[in-house]
């Protein structure tokens, strides 16, 4: 796409986040996207784009009284959303659509309304080849990497729980985080084991909430009250279903290929990012991020966030809101690191960076199973 072609013109979480009993998935999906609407003056009749994941496209467009001319209902786990945004905005450019509503809802939490995910079905390759080793689930999933890391660069406990305590940093100036009580590294290293080395502060939370973008061109954007973000680069890859299969369990392929094709494409360096959020459900997934997206070299991660290079007043602020470990996460986090890109560029976030002006989001699916990556910037073309 042409860098600041697109532009996001509306965004919002729902109403509540965290326990939230009362709504369904799908209510969840409305209440969002009713808010986003509110946020930049729009109605469903203005909407002709939607894209979802979780929940089918037909179900949230015909709940909301939208008729799109464009639909997508890709669905990748938990960066879904950053592809959602990406195709979004090459569907703006060719005229297909133009101003795309893109939803989350998930009761992650309460389990109201919601279906299953069978991801270790016996018909999946995962079922077939790994689950009869006794892999269940994320925490035992995502160990086999991050233990093989460790191996490879040394990397301590210590400087694995460093991750959720920084965390946890940001969170504390967060109102509506789930979690803001400031925690040390003997604090994570106390808490209840998971699945060696993850212990209950390095695993994500388990909560309910939903968000939603509305993009239209950057032309059109202007005439809208909210501050115009603009989309500079994009990118997104895939590697495999079974992470026994990674090429090389210290590193994602599918995050380098995406993050290469999102700095390409917005034509900036690293020292042009002022502001970066990288999918955090388990403790070790910022560590890939920096490295894999080109921050720090391999084996760099570790020892560049012990000295509080991406906690408040370091020179990367990095996952602002709090992340999945304290600030929320309802089963598919991508979107809630999208809405803290758009406060940031927006001037609005709760714990601000002072003059920001390019934001750096970065999602995972499944276990490295995929990737997307979303450069934005308030510079208006």
């Amino acid at each position: 796409m042409k860098r600041k072609s697109v532009a996001i013109v509306g965004a919002a979480e729902t109403t509540e986040l965290g326990l939230i009993p009362n709504l369904s998935q799908i209510g969840l999906h409305a209440d969002a996207a009713l808010n986003a609407m509110a946020d930049c003056g729009l109605g469903p009749k203005d909407i002709d784009g939607v894209a979802c994941a979780g929940q089918s496209p037909t179900e949230t467009a015909w709940y909301l009284g939208i008729t799109p001319t464009w639909v997508d209902g890709t669905q990748v786990g938990g960066c879904s959303f950053m592809l959602h945004v990406r195709h979004a905005a090459a569907a703006i450019n060719e005229g297909l659509c133009n101003t795309v509503l893109i939803t989350h809802g998930e009761s992650g939490r309460s389990r109201v309304g919601t279906g299953g995910w069978g991801q270790q079905g016996r018909a999946t390759l995962q079922g077939q080849f790994e689950a009869p080793y006794g892999i269940s689930g994320a925490p035992s999933n995502f160990t086999i990497p991050v233990v093989r890391y460790m191996k490879q660069y040394g990397m301590t406990e210590e400087q694995l729980a460093m991750v959720a305590v920084v965390q946890r940093e940001w969170a504390s100036k967060n109102p509506r985080a789930s979690m803001k009580d400031p925690i040390t590294v003997d604090d994570v290293l106390n808490s209840r084991l998971i699945a060696w080395p993850f212990h209950l502060l390095e695993c994500c939370l388990v909560t309910d909430g939903g968000g939603a973008l509305i993009l239209t061109s950057a032309e059109r954007a202007k005439d809208f009250p909210t501050k115009p973000v603009y989309i500079l680069g994009t990118g997104e890859s895939v590697e495999t279903p079974m992470i026994s299969q990674m090429a090389d369990m210290t590193s994602s392929r599918a995050f380098r290929v995406s993050g290469k094709k999102a700095f390409d494409e917005a034509g900036i360096a690293h020292a042009d990012v002022d502001h970066l959020m990288i999918y955090d459900a388990f403790a070790h997934l910022p560590i890939y991020g920096l490295e894999d997206l080109g921050f720090v070299k391999p084996g760099e991660a570790p020892g560049f966030i012990w000295e509080r290079n991406t906690a408040p007043g370091g020179k990367l602020p990095t996952n602002t809101n709090g992340g999945g470990l304290s600030y929320m996460h309802s089963g598919m986090y991508g979107m809630y690191a999208l809405q803290e890109s758009v406060r940031q560029m927006r001037g609005g976030a709760a714990a601000q960076v002072p003059g920001a002006a390019v934001s750096v989001c970065h999602g995972v699916g499944g276990m490295f199973g995929a990737a997307g990556t979303i450069i934005m910037s308030n510079e208006a073309p």
